[in-house]
């Protein structure tokens, strides 16, 4: 059993770090909750009324969906991956080459960068 820092009266102790699910987990939980579903669906059919059998389609979207997902969200962490991988390195090779940005990450527009416009009306 570990022990927690102690903090005195007044004092929060620092929030945990943020977890992170396992998106094919959660992905392929959900689309297997949509395949027993329409399962179901497809079992009592013959004694649904006709108004809601669009359910079963429903269903069948959901499954899809979730097949698209399970293929798709691991492509977009590796593009991800990519992205901040380069990202990084381009960081690190301006660090290394001693310039240094003056972008604050903002992204207002001040008149001094935008020759020609005035913001006085």
């Amino acid at each position: 059993m570990s022990q927690s820092p102690q903090v005195g009266r007044g004092q929060r102790r620092p929030p945990p770090p943020p977890r992170e699910a396992d998106d094919r987990k959660v992905t392929a939980t959900i689309t297997f909750g949509w395949a027993v579903a329409l399962a179901v669906l497809l079992a009592v059919r013959s004694e649904l009324p006709a108004d809601v059998r669009w359910w079963i389609w429903t269903c069948v979207i959901g499954v899809l969906m979730g097949l698209f997902g399970l293929w798709y969200v691991p492509l977009l962490k590796r593009r991800r991956a990519r992205i901040a991988e380069r990202a990084r390195a381009a960081q690190e090779a301006q660090l290394s080459s001693g310039y240094e940005s003056r972008d604050s990450g903002s992204n207002t527009v001040s008149s001094t960068e935008t020759p020609g416009k005035s913001t006085r009306s």
